[in-house]
């Protein structure tokens, strides 16, 4: 793997150092960031003139006399009451980038972090026979992304997808299952994923309506929930059918997410059972935990209720059963215990920010984390219809996933058999295009935004071939590979001797910032800033084709040559990209 080091940081050492040469008895950091009045602006002389007792422009001026100019710098100027206006020189950049260019690595030479960790998140969180609908879209696009960041970025992370496979309801199920045995047994046959959850909801409409018609089968029901629960061999055998049956649905739906699942990734509420008894009495012996009303509860003076005494988490119930607290206590003592982890990272709902601020600071005062073991909840709002409310069906009740995703590949089909004789697109490439730009769009659309904000659902924009969406950034990359199938003999070679046209310039420059968006989007655990600046590639290479034809006959073959070579980095930069946020970039569109 090739490191290379960015523009930004080598302006930076240059500045720095010729801060240290004006004054060497103070460290200062040249505050470095990219201007539209010049290639970079420095605003530190400004603080450091402040501390030195100095005037900030004559103080400039004299750093400016400092700097070494010639090889990376090409002019620097005093601007305003001390600001300075940085020019890089063509060949730094062409020379910078053509070091990206050679990293054959797929990195780009993108950097690893200099101090990795281990994160265990926690995402993509769907429930045992319960059909996956909308509201599981965003845990599930938003987590992956972030899994892609962090492991691009060299930290080691361990997936743990947190499905709900434990309550009341599996006693329900299992006794009725007990009762009419064969009805999930499908013998060596393989069922699709769709017919796996056609069983399950079969069964479960069938359960319930004979749990609230007959009084004997719910005792039985009941029963069996406590044969659950203390392990009986034949419950939990029958549990188990469930849990297969489900997971042959969810891996489906995951397939059309285009997200890998492992199984073993797979650790559900269930898996931390034997852990609830033992978290209970640490609580309570730690005094962490009191005993109020029969219940085990941890008490926090700054969240009250709407009587205006204290909120407590309640860790075991007054009966003796154990809520969610207790489940998720169990898992940060393994995550952290037995894990290793040094961050813990939970896709979970913002409705639910409140249970874990209460989870995560009873976690602090048990000691299970501290200044080197860390639990962030990376919450995400809700998706919404075009008339702005939580998205729904016509019936009110909450959009099937695998009906959105379908949906969203019927429309980008659509759109791709529209411009497929153009392009000569096979009848296999309409199929597998409409895929990819169907996924594509509907995780682009998710992760385009804040996670923390709402964002409307609207098939229509995001399969649209402008404005922000992944298609116009597949059409992009698919665009680059067309004229690079169209260069004929001619290849992608850096000239670092040759002057650069504006719009080539602000391709490179723009090309040079992927490494630091990389470090920032992993860091702030932020999708949507890689992909703003994916969008923002995609627009400089847009006006960069209007101002700089790339095999226009006119030009010279050295500028042919150093153009492809910037379209073709581009398109590395579109894919490798993409692919972080889990999107597929399609050679010809």
């Amino acid at each position: 793997m090739t490191s290379v080091t960015s523009l930004t940081d080598q302006v930076h050492q240059h500045l720095a150092t010729a801060l240290t040469a004006t004054l060497p008895e103070a460290a200062a950091d040249p505050l470095l960031r990219r201007s539209d009045r010049a290639d970079f602006q420095a605003n530190g002389i400004l603080a450091l003139a402040k501390k030195a007792k100095a005037n900030p422009r004559d103080l400039a001026t004299q750093v400016v006399a400092n700097v070494v100019t010639g090889d990376v710098i090409k002019d620097i100027e005093v601007s305003g009451p001390g600001f300075l206006n940085i020019t890089i020189t063509d060949r730094a950049i062409t020379r910078n980038l053509a070091e990206r260019y050679a990293d054959d690595t797929s990195r780009l030479g993108v950097p690893l972090a200099a101090h990795p960790g281990t994160t265990v998140i926690d995402y993509a969180q769907p429930n045992v026979a319960k059909e996956m609908h909308v509201g599981h879209l965003r845990s599930a696009v938003i987590g992956d992304a972030v899994v892609q960041l962090l492991e691009f970025t060299g930290e080691s992370v361990v997936r743990r997808h947190h499905i709900g496979d434990w309550g009341t309801q599996f006693g329900m199920l299992i006794q009725y299952l007990d009762e009419h045995p064969g009805e999930l047994d499908h013998g060596d046959a393989d069922v699709t994923g769709e017919e796996a959850m056609s069983n399950l909801d079969r069964l479960y409409k069938a359960a319930r309506k004979l749990f609230d018609s007959d009084e004997e089968f719910k005792t039985r029901a009941r029963r069996r929930v406590v044969d659950l629960q203390a392990g009986e061999p034949q419950t939990l055998a029958a549990w188990q059918k469930f849990v297969d049956e489900s997971k042959i649905y969810f891996f489906s739906v995951f397939e059309k997410l285009d997200m890998e699942v492992r199984d073993a990734d797979i650790v559900g509420e269930s898996g931390y059972n034997d852990m609830l008894d033992e978290t209970c009495r640490l609580l309570e012996e730690s005094g962490v935990a009191t005993i109020s009303n029969g219940a085990l509860c941890v008490f926090f003076d700054e969240i009250k209720g709407p009587d205006g005494n204290p909120t407590p988490l309640i860790v075991r119930k007054s009966d003796g059963g154990y809520g969610y607290a207790a489940t998720d206590l169990s898992a940060i003592r393994d995550r952290v215990f037995n894990l290793k982890a040094t961050n813990l990272l939970y896709v979970v709902d913002v409705r639910q920010s409140l249970h874990f601020k209460m989870v995560f600071e009873t976690a602090k005062r048990a000691g299970w984390l501290n200044d080197d073991v860390t639990a962030y909840q990376l919450a995400f709002g809700t998706i919404l219809g075009k008339d702005g409310k939580p998205f729904k069906t016509r019936e009110g009740v909450s959009v099937k996933l695998e009906d959105l995703l379908d949906e969203a590949v019927q429309r980008a089909t659509a759109v791709v058999r529209d411009k497929a004789e153009k392009v000569g697109l096979t009848e296999q490439e309409i199929v597998e295009n409409g895929r990819d730009v169907g996924i594509g769009a509907v995780k682009y659309a998710d992760l385009s935004t804040s996670a923390v904000r709402d964002y409307k659902f609207d098939l229509d924009q995001m399969v649209s071939l402008s404005g922000d969406t992944s298609v116009y950034l597949q059409y992009a990359y698919a665009r680059i590979q067309s004229i690079l199938r169209k260069a004929g003999e001619a290849r992608p070679s850096a000239h670092p001797e040759l002057e650069l046209a504006p719009a080539e310039r602000a391709l490179g420059l723009h090309l040079d910032q992927f490494s630091e968006v990389i470090a920032e989007a992993a860091k702030e655990y932020a999708p949507h800033k890689l992909t703003a600046y994916l969008y923002q590639l995609a627009s400089t290479l847009t006006t960069f084709y209007d101002q700089c034809h790339v095999l226009s006959p006119d030009n010279a073959p050295e500028v042919v040559e150093n153009r492809l070579f910037l379209v073709d980095l581009t398109a590395r930069t579109l894919q490798r990209g993409m692919g972080l946020l889990g999107i597929r970039t399609p050679e010809r569109l």
